[in-house]
């Protein structure tokens, strides 16, 4: 077994890398993804670059099935279990509003209507001492609602089941056994062991409306995987950037529901890394979606919480910022107006010059119209795309709104561009980080084509574009550690604090975490621990996570000191003051473990090839220019643009006085002129 398999599912294509571990070597490929089962788009893309599964050493792929069925609304019909008296906080949620001065603004609906909501008797205090014993005979009540109403699963959230979880086991066991395996039940301090009753209820709501979807996939790749003589795990990825085996992704699937797009962002990392640089924005631009990450100082950005689609969910996650704008997005006129996306043609129709029955154009027939995508050698020749149908496209919207074809063709673009530039402010200017002082590494089937374009408006000077840009998000899960991550409340003022017991509170945590690495599969010598602490100033609501790396055991002289700077430091950064003379809080301890894997070798440039450039006329600012079309494998030394480059995977657009050229990791660094 010599190959490291990756694959990112996306809406309109599923990518696939393959790494030798004899030569060295990286290949990848894409097949169209299938909507309807999308295990068989899998296999169409895996057949184009391992004929025998056998051969694979190490497997992980992405999935977006959980995070779709929250899009779509398909998720699970979930029956919804609550201490007596907190039926509403569901319901009720957070009275903060989003956007204050929209006339028009709704909150989310909620995915458990109120009549799906039942009560049960039994209470904690806030220590988790039990003050009334738990009502099991409406555990079974809410059992045999569940069964005879045909629920797909039952979240279980009780009060102060984070300090406690002794009620919610309870329940666990009586529900399991009224129902057996076919409905799922999700309690929640297995999901989030946390405070905030709201974020906890929302967070089991999400993974029992996601989880039925997601292990019944999980399921199905295992099985399909094995029938085809796969012997080694199946591993996903979290939404953390951190991989699981696919045993565990079904007992814990809401971890999995950013679990595609994340790939990116670990590539990100790794690509930092080659290049030497802390700092880099990661754009993804694929068919359907563009999303951004940052790197920052070396790793990954995460949150401990985020909120998606609205609803809140406590786990560790990637930050990630994603907007309806990618190659399939549709350009419609609207009071008169151009408007793009966030609607997508998706795989199906597809653009209008994929010749699949598409009448609408999208950013990629407009960039075909402008000459920037090359029609005969899209996706490395698997496709070749129909002119003429981009035109007719571009065509008759430019007639609906009175513009030139090439114009509107331009304007598709522009409006793309700005669009995403606008999510890059959203994740950096808005948060105090100032885009220029970041490198921009830009993939995904478009990435390539609008980075540029992007970086020009930003201000940002440097655009790196990694080896089989397209597939990037895939190559960046071979570069991610499997990770596990564990929470304890840990309430306690600074005057107050127990050194010995935070430090043996630490020790246990760390124990679960590295028996939690041994049971993935990951030797001793690969396993490591990283601590941290949810801090606040007293009477302030949220905390802020602040690693405790490289400082003194807790108890130690200087212990809480360190603390003490290194959130007054973050909170400056964060909000731009601190005040260092309050006292803070200990809220929470978090501790976090990692486990490698041999990491693939980066994906060099081959030799360069001799295949002469071809000419052709593209449109830059209104403007026709005689542009070289070359391979990526044939780029020596400075490009001047413009230019087209092409690959595999992806294409990337040189706008007229940028200049490219390749480093020795096989990098294409794009030097950005105002």
């Amino acid at each position: 077994m010599t190959y490291r398999v990756a694959m990112d599912i996306g809406g309109t294509f599923t990518d696939v890398v393959r790494y030798d571990g004899r030569t060295g070597t990286v290949i990848a490929s894409k097949a169209p993804s299938t909507p309807g089962d999308l295990a068989a788009g899998v296999f169409a893309a895996l057949d184009r670059v391992v004929e025998d599964p056998a051969e694979i050493s190490f497997f992980v792929h992405g999935t977006t099935q959980g995070l779709n069925a929250l899009l779509e609304r398909k998720g699970a019909k979930v029956l919804l279990l609550t201490s007596a008296g907190a039926r509403d906080v569901y319901q009720i949620a957070r009275g903060n509003r989003e956007r204050m001065f929209e006339l028009r603004y709704r909150k989310t609906l909620p995915l458990v209507p109120r009549e799906h909501v039942m009560e049960a008797a039994g209470r904690l205090d806030w220590r988790g001492a039990e003050l009334l014993p738990l009502d099991e005979q409406a555990v079974r009540r809410a059992a045999r609602r569940a069964r005879a109403e045909g629920f797909d699963a039952v979240a279980v959230c009780l009060l102060f089941a984070y300090a406690n979880p002794a009620h919610e086991q309870r329940a666990g066991e009586i529900l399991s056994e009224e129902l057996g395996q076919d409905t799922l039940v999700v309690l929640s301090h297995e999901v989030a062991r946390e405070w905030r009753e709201y974020e906890r209820t929302s967070s089991a709501v999400l993974e029992a409306y996601t989880g039925p979807v997601t292990r019944r996939y999980l399921t199905e790749i295992e099985q399909r995987f094995a029938a085809r003589g796969l012997t080694v795990p199946v591993h996903v990825m979290q939404s953390s950037g951190g991989l699981v085996n696919a045993a565990h992704a079904r007992r814990r699937p809401l971890q999995t529901l950013l679990s595609g797009p994340v790939g990116g962002t670990m590539g990100g990392v790794a690509a930092a890394r080659l290049l030497g640089r802390d700092n880099a924005i990661c754009v993804d631009m694929g068919g359907t979606s563009f999303d951004v990450s940052l790197v920052v100082g070396g790793r990954p950005d995460i949150s401990a919480e985020a909120a998606i689609e609205g609803f809140p969910v406590l786990m560790p996650i990637v930050n990630l910022h994603t907007i309806g704008a990618g190659g399939g997005s549709l350009a419609y006129a609207e009071a008169g107006a151009l408007r793009v996306g966030p609607e997508s043609a998706g795989a199906v129709p597809g653009p209008a010059c994929y010749g699949r029955g598409g009448t609408q154009p999208t950013v990629t027939d407009a960039n075909l119209v402008l000459g920037r995508v090359d029609p005969d050698w899209f996706a490395g020749g698997l496709m070749s795309l129909d002119t003429e149908a981009a035109r007719t496209a571009v065509a008759g919207l430019a007639s609906t709104l009175g513009m030139d074809p090439i114009q509107l063709a331009e304007g598709i673009c522009d409006v793309a561009n700005a669009k995403m530039a606008q999510a890059i402010r959203t994740i950096t200017v808005e948060h105090g980080i100032e885009p220029r002082e970041f490198a921009l590494v830009a993939f995904g089937g478009a990435g390539a084509m609008h980075a540029a374009f992007i970086a020009r408006e930003l201000g940002i000077s440097e655009v790196v574009v990694p080896r089989f840009p397209g597939a990037f998000s895939a190559w960046g899960m071979l570069e991610a550690d499997v990770r596990r991550d564990l929470t304890h409340p840990h309430f306690r003022a600074q005057d107050d604090l127990d050194g010995p017991a935070m430090a043996a509170e630490l020790r246990r945590l760390e124990t679960d975490a590295l028996d939690a690495l041994a049971a993935q599969g990951v030797p001793g010598d690969r396993r490591r621990v990283e601590h941290a602490a949810d801090l606040r100033y007293e009477g302030q609501d949220y905390t802020l996570t602040i690693p405790l790396r490289d400082a003194a055991e807790p108890g130690e002289p200087g212990f809480l000191g360190v603390l003490a700077d290194r959130y007054a430091a973050a909170h400056t950064a964060r909000y731009g003051h601190a005040t260092p003379e309050a006292p803070i809080e200990v809220v929470m301890l978090r501790t976090t473990g990692f486990g490698t894997f041999p990491k693939s070798a980066p994906a060099a440039a081959p030799s360069p090839e001799a295949v002469p450039p071809a000419v052709r006329e593209v449109i830059f600012d209104g403007r026709r220019h005689a542009t070289p079309v070359l391979r990526r494998s044939a780029l020596t030394g400075e490009l001047t643009g413009p230019a087209i480059i092409v690959e595999e995977t992806a294409t990337t657009v040189v706008p007229p006085g940028c200049v490219a050229s390749t480093d020795a990791n096989g990098f294409l660094i794009i030097k950005v002129t105002p």
